[in-house]
């Protein structure tokens, strides 16, 4: 659930792309634009860059004629790399690599020589930019350092030493650091043959160089160095890096607090112990000053810093937020930026899981911003927010404001992108099911009477999903099992809207609420018969032997006997012991039921249960009503009840009604919510919706009366 700096590298590649767009001074008016065109044939670029390559080879010399012919070969090199990415190879296959490495150091001094060094540090400066330019490409890195190239450079670094300073000096030496950040990029044994070569050290001199572009030449190529490389971390460190670094952070240059940052995350980001003296060293509230930089960049890299320092221990969770980092998160939020949402949402996530700052962060307005940021199609930022509302979630002095923004319906009805996402939605919505009771429950219950309708609505629906089924009556319906002004009528109004969302919030509801009770499951079992029977035995059944009553059927002779048929039913009963012609009757005719149907209810009559398929089910509930063998009904209405569809739910119900099949009636009610969204979009069931909702409404407070006196009754 952590947002974890190695997964990213924005803030190089930036830092690089900005580099390469300066470029070189246009100080030589004899670069010719034709080399810099993409339109040049290939031929001609080939011969454009050995011709380079050759001047660079033949001017290794302090002849003023030999410098300005390298610096012009130089330039043009760079110009061609800076203008065309896919020239790199070109160049590079035209052996500028070893020729622009030669450059990087002074030539050697010959007796006779001018007094003064002609284009002194300048020629250096144009093969270190032109080098690194081709190191954009990773897989030149390698060759440039293979062809002497750092030792060359941390020299160059090592220029700042001289006593005089000059514009030329102050270029080579940031070239010279520029080039180290893009060889080292995403090259972990570059990284560590920089320290090897002794060129840590000088950089983090030069963060304190006069000149900040030197600066911030310098703060990126320990970014780059540190990324990822736990001996460049302690080294930098070592160095005595941090106390400059924190300088930085307040500089009102928002390029070095930019780099200062950057250096600062890298060195703290898996090193606990650099994360702890970064903090004693005071980086805490100047990294928290740079949430309100007007640089999107530093407030980014200042908030994923803030994540990661949040994840030391709980105090620091709670300084931070004492220092007032929460509001400036907040209003990152609701950036256009999506990466400067991602990562405040990422530290406001790590600050959120201390329970002193829970209730702050969501009192500061938090808890909206958050949940909008679940409707990104980014899967990082969706999350970071995830996270950050697992945390708030955990305090249930935010329960009733997670409900009041409708914040339950949000993580319930959203798309999330990756599996965790939807695994922290899950354990959210836990936990705040686990904390619907006390004063959290009476708190809902006050909204649920005086909010305005929509809240009503939100807290309704909220309870129906988390409430506990000891609670249910005192939410859905009123002392006397009267539903006017509850819970029930909430979610039933839903049911009854023009408005199909909350039709289906409100069927998805009472669902939940069924399925939550004890009273409210499906009819997945037949229960047992209400009334004593007395079972002959699947032998007498259809048996002549002491058979006392003959039944016509079809004009087929079935043989029962009274004794079972008096005690399995009062239709029987008032058959043979009222005023009926049927009393005394040997044969009996049976009218308008088929010999296979009553087979099987004469079955159950003797034997207590049945098989019955569903091709036979309906006629045979028809037999079992007109009987009235409860018992045998309820089976014949579960039956029927597992054929159910979205197509003849509508007839399921009719024939509920029809016989009072009151289970079958239940599971088609049942069969409604759950399916109600399909059901909506055919033609011609909303009407079936409406006209169920009176019914809906009685079953409900039934069942919910039932299932209170069934609790009540398990505790004693």
């Amino acid at each position: 659930m952590e947002q974890q700096r190695g997964s990213r590298s924005f803030p190089e590649r930036k830092g690089q792309k900005r580099k390469l767009e300066e470029g070189p001074p246009a100080e030589d008016p004899q670069i010719s634009p034709s080399t810099t065109t993409d339109a040049a044939p290939h031929a001609a670029l080939l011969s454009e860059v050995a011709a380079q390559v050759s001047v660079l080879n033949s001017a290794f010399s302090w002849k003023e004629s030999d410098r300005a012919a390298a610096k012009r070969a130089a330039q043009v090199l760079a110009e061609l790399a800076k203008n065309a990415e896919d020239l790199v190879s070109v160049i590079v296959d035209g052996g500028a690599v070893p020729a622009l490495t030669t450059h990087l150091q002074s030539p050697p001094y010959c007796e006779g020589d001018l007094a003064h060094k002609p284009f002194e540090h300048e020629v250096e400066k144009g093969s270190a930019f032109a080098l690194g330019l081709l190191a954009i490409k990773p897989e030149y890195q390698n060759l440039i350092v293979d062809k002497g190239a750092l030792p060359h450079l941390v020299s160059l670094l090592k220029r700042s030493k001289d006593c005089s300073t000059s514009r030329a000096l102050n270029s080579v030496i940031r070239r010279a650091a520029d080039a180290i950040t893009n060889l080292a990029h995403e090259n972990s044994s570059i990284k560590t043959r920089v320290r090897l070569e002794g060129g840590i050290p000088p950089l983090v001199e030069l963060l304190e160089y006069s000149d900040s572009k030197v600066q911030r030449a310098a703060a990126g190529a320990l970014r780059t160095l540190a990324f990822k490389n736990d001996d460049n971390k302690n080294l930098i460190v070592e160095c005595n890096s941090l106390p400059t670094l924190i300088l930085m952070l307040g500089s009102e240059d928002a390029a070095i607090h930019y780099e200062a940052v950057g250096v600062i995350g890298n060195l703290v980001h898996s090193s606990p112990n650099i994360k702890k003296e970064v903090i004693s060293s005071g980086a805490l509230q100047p990294v928290i000053g740079l949430l309100s930089s007007c640089c999107p960049e530093s407030q980014r890299e200042a908030a994923l810093l803030l994540g990661q320092f949040a994840s030391t221990d709980s105090d620091c969770k709670v300084h931070i937020v004492q220092r007032g980092a929460v509001r400036p998160l907040i209003e990152m939020l609701q950036s256009a930026d999506v990466q400067l949402k991602e990562m405040s949402a990422f530290a406001l996530g790590r600050l959120a899981q201390d329970s002193h700052n829970q209730a702050g962060i969501a009192h500061s307005g938090g808890l909206e911003p958050l949940l909008k940021l679940l409707s990104s199609r980014n899967g990082s930022l969706q999350h970071n927010a995830a996270f950050a509302l697992y945390g708030l979630a955990d305090n249930e002095d935010n329960v009733s404001g997670f409900i009041r923004v409708g914040g339950v319906q949000k993580l319930q009805d959203e798309e999330f992108i990756v599996q965790a996402t939807k695994d922290c939605v899950s354990k959210t919505l836990k936990r705040l099911e686990e904390k619907i009771h006390g004063r959290v429950l009476r708190h809902l219950l006050y909204l649920m009477r005086i909010s305005e309708k929509s809240i009503q609505r939100r807290v309704g629906l909220a309870l129906a999903h988390f409430c506990s089924p000891e609670d249910q009556r005192t939410i859905f319906i009123d002392e006397n099992g009267i539903c006017l002004l509850t819970g029930l009528e909430l979610l039933l109004g839903l049911l009854g809207s023009t408005n199909t969302k909350q039709q289906l919030d409100g069927a998805a509801a009472l669902y939940r609420l069924a399925n939550k009770s004890m009273a409210l499951s499906p009819v997945d079992a037949a229960p047992p018969s209400p009334t004593q029977r007395v079972y002959l035995g699947e032998q007498y059944v259809n048996n002549a032997t002491l058979s006392d009553v003959t039944f016509l059927v079809e004009g087929r002779k079935f043989y029962a006997h009274r004794i079972c048929l008096l005690a399995s039913s009062d239709a029987f009963r008032a058959m043979f012991d009222g005023g009926y012609r049927e009393k005394d009757a040997r044969d009996i005719e049976i009218p308008n039921i088929k010999w296979e149907v009553f087979e099987l209810m004469m079955r159950f009559i003797y034997t207590g249960s049945v098989d019955i398929t569903i091709e036979i089910s309906q006629d045979l509930l028809r037999a079992a009503d007109q009987y009235l063998l409860e018992g045998l009904k309820r089976l014949c209405e579960y039956t029927i009840a597992q054929d159910i569809t979205l197509e003849n739910v509508g007839s399921m119900y009719d024939l509920s009604e029809a016989f009072h099949a009151m289970s079958l009636r239940q599971a088609c009610i049942l069969f409604i919510l759950e399916h109600f969204e399909k059901l909506s979009s055919m033609h011609g069931q909303n009407e079936l919706v409406q006209r169920t909702i009176p019914e809906i409404r009685e079953y409900f407070c039934r069942a919910l009366k039932k299932s209170t006196t069934n609790l009540q009754s398990l505790r004693l």
